[in-house]
Order: C-alpha cells, then structure tokens, then sequence
C-alpha cells in the first residue's frame, strides 16, 4: 500500500425515507435560500418533486428552481446556474438527480464563489479551488457515485472537450432507492455499467500485489454483476436497485482508491467520444472497455485473470473477457458505436479527431498512444 490521509466530508442518508431524515438535520445549518436543480421533469411526473417541495417548505425554505439540466451538462449551462445562483443570493444548492445533476451543481457551487473562470484556473493554471456554496444532493438515478465525491464531468461544447472539473462536495447525499425505480431500464443498466468500469479501471490502475483495495474493488464488480442480472429478471426488484445504488457510491466514496494508482483511460477515451457525439456515457463505456481490455490483456494478465475468477467464475483472464462481453451482449447494452444514439455521424475522420484529444493515462498497466486509442476505436465501429 502507498502512503495516504483519509476522511470523508459527504454525510450519507441511505433508504427509504431518507430526505425527510436529511432535510430535518441538515438544513438548519444553511441560510433561507435553496436553488433547487434537477434535469428534465421526470421528477415531477413520479412524485419526487412534490415530496422534495414539500420538505423543503416544512424547513421554511425559500425555493428558486434551476431546471433542464441535461446529460452530458455543459460549461453553459453551468454558467447559466453560476448567474442565478448570485442573481439570487443562493444560499445552498440542492442536486435532485443523477450524475449529470449533481456534476453540474458541484461546479456552479464552486464557480458561484470565485472571480476567475474555473474552466482556464483548472486547465490553464492547474490551480484548483477550494470554496463553495454549500449543497447536498438527492440521487434519482444511481451509476456515477457522483454524489460521493467533488469530481465533475462538464461538455465544453465551444472546445470539443469533455473533461474533469475538481468542484463542490455536497455536504451530505440522500440515497434513497425508491427514489430510482421509475428510472428506464435502459438508463438503469447504463449507469450501473459506468459503477462496474469505475470499479474496473480503479482495479486496473498500479497497485502492489494483494492490495486490499484490489479486493475490495473486485466484491463491488461482482456484486455489481449479480444485481444487474436480478434486474434483468425483476426491473422493480427493489433490493437490488439497493445494492447497486450504494455500488455505485462505494466506486466513488475514495475507498477503492486508498493507497493505490487508478486507470481510468477508459473513461477519457469515452469522455472525448461524448464530446463530439453526446452519447450516453455508460452505453460508451460499455463498447470501449472490452477492447480496451484486450489490449491491456498481456500487461495486466494477472489482474484480469483474477477478475475472470472473480467476477465472472472464470478460470483464464481470456475467458474472463468473453464473459464481459457476453455479459453486456446479456444487458442488452451497445457493443458497437454504431448503436449508440449520436448527434453526429460516427466517422473515421471524427474517431481521429477523438483519440487525437483524449487525455493519456500514465498510471495504468500500460500507457497507450494517441495512435493506439484510434485503433481502439476503429476496432469499437
């Protein structure tokens, strides 16, 4: 294990009911003002808005809405936010939705406080912010762990670049699985795939041997696996929506993380796809990381031979790889780019353009070139 500090500020409320015990407890804490955030409506339609509404008011709370956020949310969008947000005077955010929600609220949180563009403080100066409006978030729909952590995922759609963001942690989080069953299988499956690759490329990044972050990684993907599989059988099966939404936290909450290097290149292959096409990001992940793997096969073949045992019941990593893809083939998840909804016709010229603006990963079992994601993604068509 390498040297590391560990605390955690994100205070966790997990079940059935659960907001109602969070409201109660935390809001005391912030001023009268709530932006309240959330995307495109679903929560209206399925009763969540009306018991967050009404929660909010039973804490005397003044409520100011900032709606539409999308997938994939934008540097204007959350410009958008950051000028309500001072507009008016906002004195807490609160998040009600999945990960694009809680990203986007994260970095207006943090933007809302300082002077300088986040995008050019980041990327230009490698500073990074430390304050923000404080905010919690309610998670609707489970798979990015984004409510565990100030990590965000922003689009900037005048750069064609998809890319990171150090942000906001929400103060605490409201897991609440009956908040996700309204959520389309599809969206359902997609997201606890982006669970299973975050899981995945944390396992897959340097490590010594026997590291118990390994390990723990390893338990999160197979259970991962066998909720999504009780899933395909029962799609209200509510214990396993359960489990999986508190997978999805565990990818995320730093834990697997502790003591170890990560991959993710994966992740920033997926992340410039979505740039030039806005496609769902666990659909993404679900096509590239199978080949990624293959590529991978001979520098991590003890990694992946203990995933196949463990994970899938496999005996050599080979076979452990023909079972992820089986598996997603199982999910009914996209294994190809041409089955994911895109904005864009997905050319050779566009894939090109894509690998030549993927960020490199340098911490994983080995380091690829820009040629080589470009056949990564010729070998995804």
């Amino acid at each position: 294990m390498n040297t590391f500090n560990y605390s955690y500020p994100v205070k966790v409320y997990f079940g059935k009911g659960s907001a109602k015990e969070a409201f109660s407890n935390e809001l005391k804490k912030y001023g009268s003002k709530v932006l309240l955030a959330y995307g495109g409506g679903s929560i209206k339609s399925n009763g969540i808005y009306d018991e967050i509404v009404s929660a909010l008011k039973e804490e005397n709370k003044e409520i100011i809405e900032f709606n539409g956020i999308m997938s994939n949310p934008t540097y204007k969008k959350v410009q958008a936010g950051v000028e309500l947000v001072k507009k008016e005077k906002i004195d807490f955010i609160l998040a009600v939705g999945g990960g694009s929600v809680i990203d986007c609220c994260k970095v207006i949180s943090t933007q809302a406080t300082i002077d300088e563009d986040i995008w050019d403080l980041e990327y230009v100066k490698g500073q990074f912010p430390t304050t923000g409006i404080p905010m919690g978030a309610v998670v609707t729909a489970s798979g990015t762990g984004a409510e565990m952590n100030g990590g965000a995922v922003i689009t900037h759609e005048e750069k064609n670049w998809k890319g990171g963001i150090f942000a906001s942690t929400a103060d605490f989080a409201v897991l609440d699985p009956t908040y996700t069953m309204t959520v389309p299988t599809m969206q359902v499956l997609s997201g606890a795939f982006d669970t299973l690759s975050h899981a995945l490329e944390t396992y897959l990044g340097n490590s010594d041997q026997d590291n118990v972050s390994d390990d723990i990684a390893l338990a999160v993907m197979k259970n991962t696996v066998v909720n999504m599989r009780r899933l395909l059988k029962d799609i209200h099966d509510e214990q396993a929506r359960s489990n999986l939404m508190w997978d999805s936290a565990m990818a995320e909450n730093g834990i697997l993380k502790c003591g170890r290097q990560t991959d993710f290149q994966v992740h920033q292959i997926e992340h410039q796809l979505g740039a030039f096409t806005d496609c769902n990001h666990g659909q993404g992940l679900a096509v590239i990381q199978p080949v990624y793997c293959y590529h991978i096969l001979d520098d991590a073949h003890e990694k992946l031979t203990k995933f196949a045992q463990v994970v899938f019941n496999q005996q050599t990593a080979q076979a452990g790889l023909e079972a992820l893809q089986e598996f997603i083939k199982e999910c009914h998840l996209p294994t190809t780019l041409k089955e994911l909804h895109s904005k864009v016709v997905i050319t050779d010229d566009l894939l090109k353009k894509v690998a030549n603006t993927t960020n490199i990963i340098k911490t994983n079992p080995r380091t690829l070139t820009q040629d080589e994601v470009y056949q990564i993604l010729l070998e995804c068509k």
